[in-house]
């Protein structure tokens, strides 16, 4: 069973994505900092209706993640423009959905497990360009530390989440490398590549674990 400990660092994932609501926020910094704190509290209110009723949440993430997340920018990201370019609109879109999807599932339940062990967010760093990052730390139940940092790029103005590393481990890079072998696997068919990408994802999911159990020193 995947411990508590490794599902606190699996919350960051999917947390950030949740600051849709804040408007008001006017930097990155602020972004991270006011979505988590309202997050913690939706939680704490709403976890057990969540867990008696997982596609309710997972619908709720789905509202929440589409203003903030660059969907477009992070799927050709994955496939790259070796895949991308091959792609029609209409396998761009199903792959985007699939995209979001995926994540919502793995680690949105990491999120209904989540028990507040302790999430710090770092000061801000320099957000005079378009692209910063924003670092967060996970304190799990042993009082170990782990490292999460988050990649934002301002796009039309505002800041969409582009990345994200959790201790040591570069999810983007991983999902790209991901997306490169199952195209291996399945012959170079885009279609079955997309519509396989819930295991693709589930896959990313047993990595990050993986790496959980290592605390950084």
């Amino acid at each position: 069973m995947i411990s508590i400990l490794r599902r606190s660092l699996l919350v960051l994932l999917a947390a950030l994505p949740l600051m849709g609501n804040a408007v008001a926020a006017t930097s990155a910094h602020e972004l991270v900092q006011d979505t988590t704190t309202r997050l913690l509290a939706d939680l704490a209110a709403n976890k057990e209706k969540y867990k008696q009723d997982p596609t309710d949440f997972y619908a709720a993430l789905n509202n929440i993640v589409g203003p903030v997340v660059d969907a477009e920018g992070i799927s050709k990201s994955i496939m790259t423009v070796k895949y991308s370019r091959k792609a029609t609109p209409a396998q761009m879109q199903t792959f985007q959905e699939n995209f979001k999807k995926g994540l919502f599932q793995f680690y949105g339940n990491a999120l209904l497990e989540y028990n507040n062990q302790g999430i710090t967010v770092d000061p801000a760093k320099d957000e005079s360009g378009d692209r910063t990052s924003v670092n967060m730390t996970v304190k799990g139940s042993s009082g170990a530390v782990y490292p999460v940092q988050y990649t934002l790029e301002k796009i039309n103005g505002e800041w969409k989440l582009r990345n994200v590393i959790i201790n040591g481990i570069n999810i983007g890079k991983l999902f790209r490398d991901q997306f490169a072998d199952a195209m291996q696997r399945n012959g170079n068919n885009l279609d079955a590549t997309i519509n396989g990408w819930a295991g693709e994802v589930a896959k990313a999911k047993e990595t990050t674990e993986k790496a959980a159990e290592k605390p950084a020193q």
